[in-house]
């Protein structure tokens, strides 16, 4: 299926249920800004954070940029690929450089997963450190 790089995003608009081992949360993903920008809005009970996204057709990639009350601020840059949406940053965790990234696969209209990586390797091979299983509202 050939989607315009600026709708790659659409499957994740709507109100989410979020699960994973020991937790649950939603999610609220709309548009704003003329259609232009994706706005997330996750909460869970120790976790509170909203990301916003947008398509740079300049390097033909997305962008994300994510807030929380933990104080994080991490961005992402990335795209579709493969039927998986995968953005990705280099990061530096106790002093240590690697690779994280986000994947939602197994993308369908009412449900996807979503999982948080990490690679120490450069990005040969990743560890799935968080996974989340999304059901529409």
């Amino acid at each position: 299926m050939n989607i315009s790089p600026e709708r790659q995003f659409d499957f994740w608009l709507g109100e989410w249920n979020a699960v994973w081992d020991g937790g649950r949360g939603t999610n609220r993903v709309e548009m704003a800004f003329d259609g232009k920008v994706v706005m997330e809005n996750f909460t869970a009970p120790d976790l509170i954070g909203m990301s916003v996204s947008c398509y740079d057709p300049e390097r033909n990639l997305w962008c994300q940029t994510w807030v929380d009350n933990t104080g994080s601020y991490l961005d992402f840059t990335g795209g579709f690929e493969d039927g998986e949406m995968i953005l990705a940053r280099d990061a530096v965790v106790n002093g240590e450089r690697c690779k994280q990234r986000m994947v939602w696969s197994n993308i369908e209209a009412r449900q996807f997963d979503w999982s948080w990586e990490r690679s120490d390797d450069g990005g040969v091979t990743w560890q799935i450190r968080w996974r989340i299983k999304y059901t529409r509202k």
